[in-house]
Order: structure tokens, then sequence, then C-alpha cells
């Protein structure tokens, strides 16, 4: 990596962080901690407003704004290859707004870069959801961002069916299955539910609050203790 790649890189990593040992840096990086003292030093050196010290960590100060990105013709060809495969399995807001934000990206883009991002020749059918799952999703995303309940009219792998009250935590893709992660105030435990298993699904009035051994942290707790 040529070294104002590095320090560019550099920028961003601690920008990107609260806080950044240099044992952080130096890993991401893959260079020594040696080396990041000293590319830190010559950043302050430049005006860059880094604040830390070696063997406490490192913190941008507030108000500190990077220049536009400049993408490899790799990281132009990782961005077009992940929306193409994204864009099949999204509901069709979300995935919308993916292409849009793809087309502002490579339009700022030096042509060596977008040229390589547009020949990517590898593809995906954009046939992977129905429009049924498209709204489904699209409802589940919209009422875990505004922390509404949900209530499900559920059927499960057997073949029953049931009324659950939910808190929605967040919507998982595992290949072509989506799941809702989510508190079940039925079963007083958190669940997971097969959004294709859905067969009704009503937005609540009520809005829920984070509660303790409520939350997605501590559903992700629970799960990597089992």
């Amino acid at each position: 990596m040529r070294r104002a790649d590095r320090l560019f890189q550099l920028v961003h990593l601690i920008r990107g962080r609260r806080l950044s040992t240099a044992d952080f840096l130096a890993d991401r990086l893959e260079v020594s901690m040696r080396t990041v003292y000293r590319d830190i030093a010559a950043l302050q050196a430049q005006g860059v407003p880094i604040d830390g010290e070696a063997g406490v960590g490192y913190r941008m100060r507030a108000g500190f704004d990077l220049p536009p990105l400049m993408f490899t013709k790799q990281e132009a060809q990782a961005l077009v290859a992940a929306l193409r495969l994204a864009q099949g399995q999204l509901d069709s807001g979300l995935g919308r707004q993916a292409e849009e934000a793809m087309l502002k990206i490579l339009g700022v883009m030096p042509a060596a870069a977008r040229a390589a991002a547009e020949s990517l020749a590898l593809y995906a059918p954009l046939s992977g959801l129905d429009q049924t799952m498209r709204d489904r999703l699209a409802k589940l995303r919209e009422a875990t961002e505004s922390r509404h309940k949900l209530r499900l009219d559920y059927l499960d792998l057997g073949g029953a069916a049931s009324e659950r009250v939910v808190r929605p935590l967040a919507c998982y893709f595992w290949g072509p299955t989506w799941t809702l992660a989510a508190w079940c105030e039925k079963r007083n435990g958190f669940r997971n539910f097969r959004v294709d298993r859905i067969q009704g699904l009503s937005l609540l009035d009520e809005q829920f609050r984070d509660e303790a051994g409520k939350t997605l942290a501590d559903m992700r707790r629970a799960e990597s203790q089992a």
C-alpha cells in the first residue's frame, strides 16, 4: 500500500471509531506499531486534529471532514457486486434506494474505476422475492426502525397457527429465507419467525423502548452462549 493511501486509510479508521489503539490500527493496516506512531505524528504535523497518545489510543476531534472518497477498481467492483447480489432479496423501497445510491457513487468515480465497476461480469437474478414478500419485509423493516410492536398471525413448521404480539428487533437473511428476530410477548422470550410463514401482519400503535434483557444485543448474547 502506498504511504498516501495508508495515511488516508488511517484517518478513515480513526474517524470511524470512538477510540482506536495503535495495536488495532497496526493490525488493520498490516504494518508495525512503529509505523502507526510515525504516520500519526505526520498527520498531526499536517494539521489533522488527532488526539491521543501511545499506549492509550487515538480519536478524531469533532468537525473534521474527509475529502470525497476515491475508490480503487476492485473496491468499485465490490460495491456493484454487493448491490447486484442484494437487490433481488430486498424490499422494493430499500432496493430502489440502494440503486439510486450506487448511481450517485458511480457518478463521482474516476473514469477507470467506473468502467471497471459497470463492466463487472457478475449478475444475480432479480426475481428472488415475490411482491408479497417484498411488501412484508418493508413493513417489518419500518416497524423495526420506528419501534412499533407488531401483531403476527404465524404458521409454524408443524402447521400450528398462533397469534403473537412481538417487538421487532432485526431482519436476517439466510440464503433464500428471511427471518424476523423479535421479543415475543406471548412466550416471554426471544423468537425467530420465518417471514414466509407470517400469514398476517398488523402494525400496532404501541411503541416500545429498550428494556434490559429484551434487546437485540441481549438476544445475540443469549444465542452466543447457547
